[in-house]
C-alpha cells in the first residue's frame, strides 16, 4: 500500500512541506488549476440548471498523468491547495480526477508555513467544503454568461477580439466616470491670506485667514484679496484663544489584501500583481541558510483582521526586547472585522515576529525584504503602544478678521517609532520640526512680518492611480481581495485604459465598449448590482443561499436585456454613434465615431454620397477635434526594386517604409516584426529595475519601447532609447527623436531637464 498523498498547488510548497514532514507523505502539486470551463465555448448548459462543463485545461495533462502516479493505489489523499475559493475548487477537481472505490479524500488548510502550522493543519484535516467550491463555481458560471454572450455581440458591433469582463468592466464604467467628471469639471479661482507672524518668543510661525465677522471667508479674485489685505495692514493681531490638547493616535490593523496592495503601490512603487507575486513567495517558503525553505507570511488573500492569540504574544515578547516596556501593551489589541468580512484567514503577518528583517536581508530578494520588511514592521506596530500627540490651536483677532494656526509635537512616539502609514508620511504632523509653535499666551499682540495672499483654482477629482482604485473596488464591494491584482492586469491588458504618469486614463477604445455595454445592460455593469452578486456569493459560502436561485434571478432579466441588445446595440462599424460636428465636406450631415480595421475614426453620416473620413482627439473636456493625417517622413533609406527615396508612413500594424514612387512602386519594408519585441541593448532606467528596453506593437499597430520585466516595471517610451547619460541632470539614459524641421536629434526624457543634441541635418 503506497503511502499517503498530499497534494498541493504550488511546487514551491512541496520543498517546505518535505522540510517538516520528512517521508511520511508522498507530496506533489497540482501547478495551479488542472480543469476548467472550457475555452472555445461557454460550456454553461443554461436549460439543465446552468450546468458547468469541464475540461482540461491544456497542458495539463501531464501534471495529471504525474498525480495518479503519485496517487498509486494509496488510500488516502490529503487535498491542500491554498486556503480560498480558488484553492478549493482546485481540491475538488483533484478529487475528481483521482476518484477511486475505497480512496478517501480529506482537505487540508496551510494558513502559515511553518512547522507548528503544517503538523497541526495534518492532523485536523476536514471534509472538502462544497459551499466554497459552489461559491467559486457560481462566479465562474456568471462570469461565462456575460463574457461569453456580450463578447460576440462587440466583434459584430465594434471590431473582432473585443471583451467584456463582469467585474472587469465595471471598474472601467469607473474609471471612465471619473474621467468624464474630470472633462465636466468647471475650474473656478479663489484666493487665500496666510499672515507670518512672531511673538515675544521664537520660532516665527503662519496663521491661515478664515473668518470675517463670524462667517466663512471667500476670496474669488485678486482685487478681493489685495483689499483685505490692506484692511489687515491697518489691525493689530491679538492672539483670543489658545486651545492644548493631546491626542491618542492608535496603530492600524495588520495588513488585509487590498491594504497591502494600496501600501506596496505607495510606498515600495510595486503594482498590485507585483506585490500578490512577491507576497506567494514568502508565503510559500524563502531558503534561509542551510536549514531549508521557510514560510515567512501567512495566506496573503484576506479581508480578515484578525490574529491569533499566539502571534499577538510573540509579538509583546519581541516589543519587549528590543523596544522597552513603554511600548509594550499590558494585553493584546484585537481589531474588530467590518460585518461583511469573510473570517476564515488571519490578517496577512509574519509567520514569526522572531524572525526580523534583520535577519532575512541577506536570503530575499530587494523585493521581498522590502515587502516582508512591510508586513512585519505593519503587525508588530499594531501590537505597540499609542502615540501622543500635542497638538496646540491659536485663534487670532485682527479688527473684524479671524486667524487661526495649528500645530504639533509629538510627546511620545509609541507604534511610529516602528511604522508610518503613507498617509502618515504624508501628514505634515508627524514632522515636529514643520508644526511646532512658539510658547504664547492669550491676549499676546504678535508682530506682523508679512501678509501673503495667494491665488487657487479648485482641482476637479483625481483619477485613479492603482492605490486608489484598488481603494475604490473595494468600498464598493467590486471583488473580492483574491481579484484585485487581476482586475487591474486585465484592464490593462485589454487596452481599455492606459496609463498616464502613474494614473488611469480610459482610452478612446475604453469610453466606446464602456458606452455601448452600459446602456445596453445597465444592471449588470452597475455598481450596486455588482456588489451585492459579490454579497450572494457570499451567501453561497455560507450556505444561506442557493446557486440555483442567484444564477436564475441574474439570467432571466439579462437574456432579455442579450436579446435586445442583438438588435437594438448600435453598430459603430456601420451606423456609428453621433457627434454635434458638422462634416467639412458636405456641410449637410453630422460626422459619426466608427470603428474600421485601423481603429476608430471620424466619418460623415452621409456615407457612401459622402466619403469623408478623418482621425480624431479629443481635448480636456472631452470635445472631439478631427486631425490632419500626419506628413510622411522622410528616411535615408533608397528603394531597392527602383531606387527612388523610401518615406516612413503608418498603416494598420505600425510604422513601415514604402517607396516615394507609389502607386507606380509597391514596394514596402518593414520596419520591426508585429508584435515581436526586439532588443535594444539599453538598460531600463527606472529605479531598482533590473530589465532591459525591448521594441513593442502597441494593440494599435505603433511602434514604443518599453521595460522587459512588465507588468512589474510600466517603464515606457514612444521614442527610441539611447545608451547614454544626460550630460546636464544625469538621466540614465537619452531618446532619439525625429521631426519635420529639426531632423534626428537626440534629447533627455526628463522634462524639467531640456537637454538635446544634433537636429538640423544629422543625417550621413
Amino acid at each position: 500500500m503506497s503511502k499517503p498523498l498530499l497534494i498541493v498547488e504550488s511546487p514551491t510548497k512541496v520543498k517546505t512541506l518535505k522540510k517538516y514532514l520528512g517521508d511520511q507523505y508522498a507530496i506533489a502539486a497540482t501547478v495551479g488549476h488542472i480543469r476548467d470551463l472550457p475555452e472555445k465555448e461557454m460550456g454553461i448548459d443554461v436549460e439543465d440548471g446552468f450546468k458547468a462543463k469541464y475540461s482540461t485545461i491544456p497542458g495539463k495533462q501531464k501534471v495529471i498523468t504525474a498525480l495518479k502516479q503519485a496517487a498509486g493505489d494509496t488510500e488516502l489523499v490529503y487535498l491542500a491547495p491554498d486556503p480560498d475559493r480558488e484553492g478549493e475548487a482546485i481540491a475538488w477537481h483533484t478529487a475528481e480526477i483521482l476518484k477511486k472505490k475505497g480512496r478517501i479524500f480529506q482537505r487540508v488548510l496551510f494558513h502559515e508555513l511553518t512547522r507548528n502550522a503544517i503538523i497541526k493543519a495534518m492532523a485536523t484535516p476536514i471534509e472538502l467544503d462544497r459551499n466554497k467550491f459552489e461559491a467559486q463555481q457560481t462566479r465562474r458560471i456568471l462570469d461565462r454568461l456575460v463574457g461569453y454572450q456580450i463578447s460576440p455581440l462587440l466583434w459584430r458591433k465594434v471590431k473582432g477580439g473585443l471583451s467584456a469582463g463582469r467585474v472587469q468592466s465595471v471598474a472601467v464604467r469607473m474609471i471612465c466616470e471619473r474621467e468624464r467628471a474630470i472633462q465636466a469639471f468647471i475650474t473656478e479661482e479663489y484666493w487665500s491670506i496666510t499672515a507670518d507672524l512672531e511673538g515675544s518668543k521664537p520660532p516665527m510661525f503662519s496663521a491661515k485667514l478664515v473668518r470675517h465677522q463670524g462667517d466663512k471667508i471667500k476670496i474669488p479674485d485678486e482685487s478681493n484679496a489685495m483689499r483685505i489685505r490692506d484692511e489687515l495692514f491697518q489691525q493689530n493681531f491679538v492672539i483670543e484663544s489658545i486651545v492644548n490638547k493631546t491626542t491618542k493616535r492608535n496603530p492600524l490593523p495588520p495588513f488585509i489584501t487590498s491594504k497591502l496592495q494600496q501600501e506596496a503601490i505607495r510606498k515600495l512603487r510595486f503594482s498590485a500583481k507585483k506585490t500578490m507575486s512577491i507576497a506567494q513567495e514568502l508565503y510559500e517558503g524563502i531558503e534561509l541558510g542551510s536549514g531549508g525553505p521557510v514560510g515567512l507570511i501567512t495566506y496573503m488573500r484576506t479581508d480578515s483582521t484578525r490574529i491569533s492569540e499566539e502571534a499577538a504574544t510573540e509579538a509583546q515578547t519581541l516589543i519587549l526586547e528590543h523596544f522597552g516596556k513603554e511600548y509594550a501593551l499590558l494585553k493584546p489589541r484585537y481589531f474588530k472585522n467590518s460585518k461583511k468580512v469573510q473570517d476564515a484567514h488571519e490578517a496577512i503577518r509574519p509567520a514569526s515576529v522572531f524572525v526580523t528583517p534583520e535577519q532575512t536581508a541577506s536570503f530575499l530578494s530587494k523585493d521581498q525584504q522590502a515587502l516582508y520588511t512591510l508586513i512585519w514592521k505593519r503587525f508588530v506596530a499594531s501590537q505597540m503602544t499609542e502615540a501622543l500627540i500635542d497638538g496646540s490651536t491659536i485663534t487670532i483677532q485682527a479688527g473684524t478678521y479671524h486667524l487661526t494656526a495649528s500645530g504639533s509635537v509629538i510627546r511620545f512616539p509609541g507604534f511610529m517609532a516602528l511604522y508610518l502609514s503613507a498617509d502618515d508620511e504624508a501628514d505634515s504632523e508627524t514632522d515636529p520640526a514643520k508644526t511646532r509653535l512658539p510658547e504664547l499666551s492669550k491676549g499676546e499682540t504678535l508682530g506682523l512680518i508679512e501678509l501673503l495672499p495667494r491665488q487657487h483654482f479648485t482641482q476637479p477629482p483625481p483619477r485613479f492611480s492603482e492605490a486608489s482604485l484598488v481603494k475604490a473596488l473595494e468600498e464598493n464591494g467590486i471583488g473580492r481581495p483574491s481579484t484585485y491584482a487581476a482586475i487591474l492586469t486585465t484592464i490593462r491588458g485589454k487596452a481599455y485604459v492606459e496609463m498616464e504618469k502613474g494614473f488611469f486614463v480610459p482610452s478612446e477604445l475604453g469610453f466606446i465598449v464602456n458606452d455601448l455595454i452600459v446602456a445596453s445592460f445597465p444592471e449588470v455593469f452597475d455598481i450596486e448590482f455588482t456588489a451585492r452578486m459579490e454579497d450572494n456569493l457570499d451567501q453561497i459560502e455560507t450556505a444561506e443561499a442557493a446557486s440555483l436561485d442567484i444564477l436564475t434571478r441574474f439570467y432571466q432579466p439579462f437574456k432579455q436585456r442579450l436579446d435586445n441588445a442583438t438588435t437594438q446595440m448600435i453598430s459603430m462599424k456601420g451606423v456609428g454613434s453621433s457627434t454635434d460636428l458638422d462634416c467639412p465636406l458636405c456641410k449637410t450631415r453630422k460626422l459619426h465615431i466608427k470603428m474600421g480595421k485601423n481603429g476608430h475614426f471620424l466619418a460623415c453620416s452621409g456615407y457612401p454620397d459622402c466619403k469623408f473620413t478623418s482621425n480624431y482627439t479629443r481635448d480636456e473636456k472631452g470635445r472631439i477635434h478631427t486631425v490632419e493625417p500626419p506628413p510622411e517622413a522622410e528616411t535615408d533609406q533608397v528603394c531597392g526594386k527602383c531606387g527612388q527615396p523610401m518615406v516612413m508612413r503608418q498603416g494598420k500594424f505600425g510604422h513601415f517604409l514604402a517607396c516615394s514612387g507609389y502607386p507606380g512602386c509597391k514596394n514596402t519594408q518593414s520596419v520591426t516584426p508585429a508584435g515581436v519585441p526586439q532588443e535594444t541593448g539599453v538598460c531600463c532606467p527606472e529605479s531598482g529595475c533590473s530589465g532591459s528596453l525591448v521594441q513593442k506593437m502597441s494593440k494599435r499597430g505603433k511602434v514604443f519601447y518599453g521595460c522587459n520585466r512588465y507588468p512589474d516595471c510600466t517603464f515606457a517610451t514612444w521614442d527610441k532609447p539611447v545608451n547614454q547619460e544626460c550630460p546636464l541632470c544625469h538621466a540614465k539614459i537619452l531618446v532619439e527623436k525625429v521631426s519635420k524641421k529639426e531632423g534626428v536629434y537626440t534629447a533627455c526624457l526628463n522634462k524639467d531637464c531640456g537637454y538635446k543634441a544634433g537636429g538640423s541635418d544629422s543625417r550621413e
